[in-house]
This record gives structure tokens, C-alpha cells and sequence, in this order.
């Protein structure tokens, strides 16, 4: 539970920021995006937002092709609830870029909580976000992980992991559980039962 929220519910309105970049993997972004948009357009008491950031404000073209129109550059972005830092091609070039994990960590600070998806765990290693945490990424990429700080506790077989202020989910699609977990840390677990039921989200239902 943020220090924002309480068990009835936020406190204030929620402002989560999610991170888009060129090769981006599409669904890393856009599915917590359906799920958080979902739940403040149908679920949420008041109304959150959800924006889009970019590192220069700009459009992204996304590891598939699909091009997205930036609300915000890194440094023009309000302060946020909650930060999420998607995975993809991309990441490679952002874990080594020094002003990207200045931004990462000064924005960890004073963010209540920064997620990842897949291996946007690689780029919040390279920031010495996971250091001394549990944490898990893509299944292709644990090793990589393990390798990007040896103090990090490396979680197989886990759709997320959730230490607190730093919450990390496995491949693409877990991005959408590690999401509904947001909510029910922002709003409750009923609320995050409502988006699971309104976005129809039931995995391994034939």
C-alpha cells in the first residue's frame, strides 16, 4: 500500500507514468496501460491518470511497429505514484545510458513505487534500483539478471515480484498480473477483481 492509499482507497488521486521508448515491446507498455486506464475510467473513486512518458517527449516506434505519441519527456513529467519501466530491444541501449539511470534513480526517490516488466529489470538493475532485492524478468533474461548485480535475489517461476517500493514482473504478459496487483495495492483487491472481470483477463480459462 502506498503511503497515497489507504484499505478504503486512495487518499488522492493516483498519477502512474509509464515508460515509452523506441523498440519498446508493445504489450510490456500497453498492457498495464488497459488495466490502470480500465480501472480509472470504470472502477476508481475520483480520477487517476496515466501517462505516457518518453525520454525526449517524443513519438516511439515500438519493437513491432507500433508508433505511440508521448503526454511527457522524462524531464517535463509530473511527480508520480507510480513508475513503470516496460522491457524490449530497447532496454540494452538504456542500461548503459548514464543520464537515463540519473533520471531512473532521482525519479525512485520520490516515486512511491517503480515496476518493471520483463526486462525493464535489466535497466532498474544497471540503476542499483534491485540491489539487495528479490526480483525476476523474462525467462530468457534471469540469467542476465543474476549477471547485472550479483545482489540481486533472483525469483524464478514468479509473474511478479512485489519488495515494497519496487515491484518487477516476469515476460509480457505478466506485465497485466503485476498490474492488477497495483490496483489492488492502490484501491483493494475488489477493485482489481472489477478490472480482471471488466478487461475480461482469465488466463487458462478455455
Amino acid at each position: 500500500m502506498t503511503p497515497s492509499a489507504t484499505a478504503a482507497g486512495p487518499a488522492r488521486t493516483p498519477v502512474i507514468g509509464i515508460l515509452f521508448f523506441d523498440d519498446v515491446e508493445e504489450l510490456d507498455a500497453v498492457g498495464p496501460w488497459e488495466v490502470l486506464s480500465f480501472w480509472a475510467a470504470h472502477v476508481a473513486a475520483g480520477a487517476p491518470r496515466t501517462l505516457a512518458i518518453s525520454p525526449d517527449g517524443k513519438d516511439v516506434r515500438c519493437a513491432k511497429g507500433l508508433r505511440v505519441s508521448a503526454d511527457h519527456s522524462r524531464d517535463d513529467a509530473p511527480a508520480l505514484d507510480v513508475l513503470i519501466h516496460p522491457g524490449g530491444r530497447g532496454t540494452g541501449a538504456l542500461a548503459e545510458d548514464r543520464e537515463h539511470l540519473d533520471w531512473l534513480r532521482a525519479r525512485a526517490v520520490a516515486t512511491p513505487i517503480t515496476a518493471s516488466v520483463c526486462t525493464g529489470s535489466l535497466v532498474l538493475a544497471a540503476a542499483g534500483l534491485l540491489t539487495g532485492r528479490r526480483a525476476t524478468t523474462h525467462w530468457r533474461s534471469l540469467g542476465l539478471l543474476a549477471q547485472a548485480d550479483p545482489g540481486i535475489d533472483v525469483v524464478h517461476d514468479a509473474r511478479f515480484v512485489d519488495e515494497g517500493a519496487v515491484i518487477t514482473s516476469a515476460g509480457v504478459s505478466a506485465g497485466i498480473d503485476m498490474a492488477l496487483h497495483l490496483v489492488a495495492r492502490l484501491d483493494g483487491p475488489a477493485a482489481a477483481d472489477q478490472v480482471r472481470r471488466g478487461i475480461q483477463y482469465e488466463p487458462g480459462r478455455g
